[in-house]
């Protein structure tokens, strides 16, 4: 199903995931660390800080925080600073560029 959704997000990266307990969560990207470029800072970073955000929101009921950090995901998106596999119309972000937008948008 995950592959089905990256379609509608875009790319496979976009997509956070959590696997909820009881009382705890294990957070992910969907895509988990994408071996294939580790270590070549071009990794989509926003399943990441998406899955960041719902461990706020699910695990430690931090919802404001959780929806300021989407809020700045979004700007970032809009802003067209994007990694390669989002198919930018300029030159590709790097995973550092997209995620240090993503803090200063904060």
């Amino acid at each position: 199903m995950s592959d089905e959704g990256a379609v509608l997000a875009g790319s496979i990266g976009m997509l956070p995931s959590a696997s909820l307990g009881e009382s705890k969560g294990l957070y992910e990207p969907v895509h988990g660390s994408a071996p294939d470029i580790a270590g070549q800072n071009k990794a989509n970073p926003f399943g990441a800080i998406g899955s960041a955000a719902a461990m706020l929101d699910y695990t430690f009921g931090l919802a404001k925080e959780a929806r300021a950090i989407e809020g700045a995901m979004g700007r970032v998106l809009e802003s067209g600073r994007l990694t390669a596999d989002l198919k930018p119309k300029g030159t590709p972000a790097t995973t550092q560029e997209v995620a240090r937008a993503v803090c200063e948008s904060l």
